[in-house]
């Protein structure tokens, strides 16, 4: 009688007799690469729709819905704001409450806690504000549109990073690295640039209540409150009182995110299994890698949390909602003026040199190194895809002007000048790295 032959094992699960393993998992920093690079698509066709509806027979419905209001009652009091202005001053409110999550983040554990690794990223960013600003007010100087001189100021993380990932291996990691760094310490310069710059009339009551809120705020994260709805609601009302105050609303969510804290609960103590070998043990396993799972989401700090839980909102929402109410540009009736000259340089330019320039003056003080694999010639390109300043440089056009022609001319300016920088840095990183594998 012959015998039955054991069945193969399934694709996947362990041999007999062996332990069972688990591949690695992509590192943070490449996940968020690759994150970044579909978020830079997203944007990309949000814009794309916007312009093509605003300059289409359908324009004028899309100017309708922009301008639609919406109310939000609560009892007797509300607020009555169109849906463009729900998305700039609401939705981005989340928008830079990540971006100040993530500043924290890199200023106490990331790259920018090291000093010779912040100071490449740090004098390429102030390096790559500054000189776009002078070129722009140079071109502006004694006109109506100087006060746009803080437009091509931004670098776009979602597109400049989503781009650099198209590249693929071709490009040093270390590259990948420093325009992370170097793009957010320019969200950080964008957010000084907007509260000290970009305000309107301040109401000194209002700017009391927010202060002593963001104390309270402050005064729990200090005590180590983790429960993320007790920030939220506090959130809510910061955000209400900066509104009423004059400061633009989106300072709420960079001042809740210096609140939230980094500390983790206590140390993470998970403990597995040493071998479980047969396709009994896997029920086995499940249950330890709940408990693993658990003791994970305990041991991670509010801080982590929060940005894990905001990312995806901010990235497949809030973005393309900003792009789709605010890259509607009407070409018909816009002549290149001085405003968009002057945005195109700044960004097209003034990114490349003053970003190049920074850290060639930090590298020769001996503040910094170059990354491994960089040379300067990376680093030209990097500052190229730097003048991709799409989603804060229309923010701030949004702030500069209130005549629609010159914010016709900004925001004409940024879309020519995000395109050209992108096309310039791809092709230049193409070039200077076709040897690569």
């Amino acid at each position: 009688m012959s015998s039955v032959p054991p069945p193969a094992p399934r694709a996947g699960s362990p041999e007999p007799g062996r332990p069972l393993t688990l591949p690695p998992g992509p590192s943070p920093f490449s996940q968020f690469v690759r994150s970044q690079s579909f978020a830079g698509l997203l944007l990309f066709a949000s814009a794309a729709l916007a312009f093509g509806l605003a300059n289409s027979p359908l324009a004028e419905g899309y100017e309708a819905l922009r301008h639609e209001h919406l109310s939000v009652l609560v009892g007797r009091q509300g607020l009555d704001l169109s849906l463009e202005h729900w998305v700039n001053d609401g939705l981005m409110a989340i928008f830079f409450l990540l971006v100040g999550l993530e500043i924290k983040r890199e200023l106490l554990v990331g790259e920018l806690a090291n000093p010779r690794r912040a100071a490449l990223a740090v004098a390429g960013a102030l390096g790559g504000m500054a000189v776009p600003a002078l070129l722009y007010a140079l071109l502006n100087l004694g006109g109506p549109g100087l006060r746009g001189w803080g437009i091509p100021m931004a670098t776009d993380i979602a597109f400049s990073l989503g781009i650099l990932a198209l590249l693929g291996p071709r490009v040093p990691v270390g590259l990948k690295v420093f325009l992370t760094a170097l793009a957010i310490v320019d969200d950080l310069g964008a957010v000084v640039v907007i509260a000290l710059f970009y305000t309107s009339e301040l109401d000194l009551p209002a700017m009391l209540a927010a202060a002593l809120t963001w104390g309270a705020l402050l005064v729990l994260g200090r005590l180590g409150v983790r429960r993320l709805g007790v920030y939220a609601a506090l959130g809510v009302v910061l955000w209400l009182l900066v509104l009423q105050s004059g400061l633009h609303a989106t300072i709420a969510g960079v001042l809740l995110a210096l609140a939230v804290p980094l500390r983790r609960a206590a140390p993470l103590a998970v403990s597995l299994p040493g071998a479980l070998v047969a396709d009994a043990d896997n029920e086995r396993l499940g249950m330890h890698l709940q408990r693993a799972e658990a003791a994970l989401e305990r041991a991670q700090s509010p801080l982590h949390r929060l940005e894990h839980l905001l990312h995806p909102y901010v990235t497949y929402a809030v973005l393309p909602l900003f792009a789709f109410m605010n890259a509607g540009v009407a070409i018909g009736g816009a002549t290149l003026g001085t405003v968009t000259l002057g945005v195109v340089a700044g960004l097209v330019l003034g990114k490349p040199l003053g970003v190049l320039g920074g850290a060639w003056l930090a590298v020769r003080a001996g503040l910094a190194v170059l990354p491994a694999g960089v040379n300067w010639s990376l680093l030209a390109g990097a500052g190229m895809l730097a003048g991709i300043g799409f989603t804060v440089s229309l923010f701030v056009a949004n702030l500069a002007f209130a005549d629609a022609a010159l914010l016709t001319g900004a925001k004409l300016g940024v879309l020519i000048g995000t395109l050209c920088s992108g096309v310039l840095g791809v092709t230049w990183l193409l070039l200077k790295t076709r040897r690569a594998p």
